[in-house]
């Protein structure tokens, strides 16, 4: 009997076993991210190394080599050159630096990105390394799956056709407006403001107004100028190789899911589709040792620390000198200390309690107990990093969504913000007292990030689970909204707006026709005759 019991739980053992065996393991991975925006990376490479680490093999077309980490056999990598968009982006907006673009308006930012991607995604067609690859032989039965960023080189889904694999994107940026058609969902403008805008869910009379004409915008310069720039593109390099070269929209719909950077409670909520899979905070990793110089620094910050950041694309560098000289004063008065991510180590006039260096491990910062606030420019990268780590935000935001993301935070109750061109030795001191000292905003914040952890499975889990559901089910159509094939006036039912009127005004133009012909009088009228 004891036997018969042994030999029963090893195999129900076998049997759990076996369904914990992943079904995709093993598949064959293309990936291809073309668009050479560093921080987009943490995101996109943290998604490769589980890949591979989980036994698919994976080809990654990237501007960014991850040849240095040796991520084994299963790993192979194309990279291309990267393209230099920052001359292009000076040129439109004027501008010298990053800092300098929070003057730029919204509509201009929306071009600027329309243009910056029909470019790119032009130039890419052109690097041999991708001509290769269009131009390789037995291309079908070779990959399982295209991996893309969902970021405005809507071109390189082409390669999903070439090869026809089911396709998955990867929005680095999380939600966005064009995304509703993509996904055959209508996001209500009147609660879900554009990712651009400063506005939170609960918008007045006039930032529905706004949001409203900016939403609009953006859809008609997508429909009528930004898809025809990327068909064209797509016709110049592909006219003399298919009999047919397929539009941008056709391509987008063999989108089988996208994989949104984002999660609660850093968005507020919104219509959603079953293929749109939110899994923010995936690139956060397990905290790790600081280096001992850092780990001496805020070990010894006994009044608490302040980590100072502004990103990967914005540099403290490029603040003008008497701004950096407001910023030098305040955390000179301050009894904490103060961990600057500064480009320039030679920084003079540094206060005592002032460290300053060109790379610092962020998360691993974040996540020591003695930083009380983080100084950020409001990337979502670094906003979940910060609500992770519980740590409250005072935001600096410059362009794109961080305005939006800081916005949030403000509503939550977990950050404030600040606007480096205004700001003044009182107004900073004041918000950073107000951050440390006031208990709410570390509550608030420890609130947030219990919300951000609490899901069914970890961010890159679900991830997973679903790149190899979408193999496994071969595209996985049953989950794509049929709102995907509609054209654009059918998708917002402009078709019925448009008959519906049309049995309004019809009747009452017919009415106001026999009116006036009632009204006119007879052809021979009577004459008077005239007596004596």
């Amino acid at each position: 009997m004891q036997q018969l019991r042994s030999t029963l739980n090893i195999f129900l053992l076998s049997l759990v076993a076996l369904q914990q065996l992943d079904l995709g393991a093993g598949s064959r991975i293309l990936a291809a991210f073309i668009f050479p925006g560093k921080s987009h990376f943490m995101m996109t490479n943290a998604i490769i190394r589980e890949l591979v680490k989980r036994g698919h093999e994976v080809t990654f077309i990237t501007p960014f080599s991850l040849a240095k980490e040796n991520l084994g056999p299963n790993y192979k990598e194309i990279v291309i050159r990267q393209y230099d968009f920052w001359p292009e982006i000076k040129e439109m907006t004027q501008k010298s630096t990053v800092l300098e673009m929070a003057d730029i308006d919204n509509l201009s930012f929306i071009r600027m990105v329309n243009i910056m991607g029909i470019h790119s995604t032009d130039f890419a067609f052109e690097q041999p390394e991708i001509q290769a690859l269009i131009n390789a032989k037995d291309k079908v039965g070779k990959y399982d799956l295209l991996l893309a960023e969902q970021f405005f080189n809507e071109g390189a889904l082409i390669l999903g056709h070439l090869y026809q694999i089911p396709t998955i994107t990867v929005s680095t940026f999380g939600y966005a407006n064009y995304l509703s058609q993509m996904f055959g969902i209508v996001s209500p403008w009147s609660y879900v403001p554009h990712s651009y805008m400063t506005y939170t869910d609960k918008m007045s009379l006039w930032e529905r107004i706004h949001n409203v004409a900016l939403c609009g915008a953006e859809d008609l310069m997508r429909e009528f100028s930004y898809y025809p720039k990327q068909d064209a593109v797509l016709k110049k390099h592909f006219a003399n190789k298919l009999d047919r070269v397929p539009t941008i929209k056709e391509l987008e719909r063999n989108i089988s899911v996208i994989l949104l950077n984002s999660y609660m409670p850093l968005f507020s909520p919104r219509p959603t589709s079953y293929n749109m899979i939110q899994v923010g905070g995936l690139h956060i990793q397990p905290t790790k040792a600081l280096p001992e110089d850092l780990k001496q620094f805020l070990d010894g910050a006994t009044d608490g620390a302040i980590y100072f950041s502004l990103g990967s694309q914005v540099r403290s560098a490029d603040l003008p000198p008497e701004k950096l000289k407001v910023f030098l004063n305040v955390f000179g008065s301050l009894k904490q200390r103060v961990l600057w991510k500064f480009e320039d180590e030679k920084l003079p006039n540094l206060p005592a309690n002032v460290k300053v260096q060109s790379w610092l491990p962020q998360g691993d910062i974040l996540a020591h107990p003695n930083v009380k606030v983080f100084i950020a420019h409001g990337g979502l990268f670094g906003t979940q990093e910060a609500v992770y780590n519980g740590v409250p935000v005072l935001g600096m935001p410059v362009y794109c969504d961080q305005h939006q993301n800081i916005n949030q935070g403000k509503k939550a109750g977990y950050a404030l913000g600040l606007d480096y061109r205004t700001v003044t030795e009182e107004k900073l001191r004041g918000l950073l007292l107000e951050l440390i000292d006031n208990p709410k905003y570390r509550n608030n914040m420890k609130q947030a990030s219990k919300v951000f952890r609490d899901r069914p499975l970890k961010a890159m889990d679900t991830a997973m689970y679903w790149i190899n559901y979408v193999i496994e089910h071969r595209g996985a159509p049953h989950i794509v909204s049929a709102g995907v094939q509609l054209p654009w006036y059918q998708f917002y039912l402009l078709d019925i707006v448009g008959l519906a009127l049309v049995l309004i005004l019809l009747p009452l133009l017919l009415l106001v026709c026999l009116c006036r012909r009632s009204s006119k009088p007879s052809g021979n009228p009577k004459k008077k005759t005239k007596k004596n």
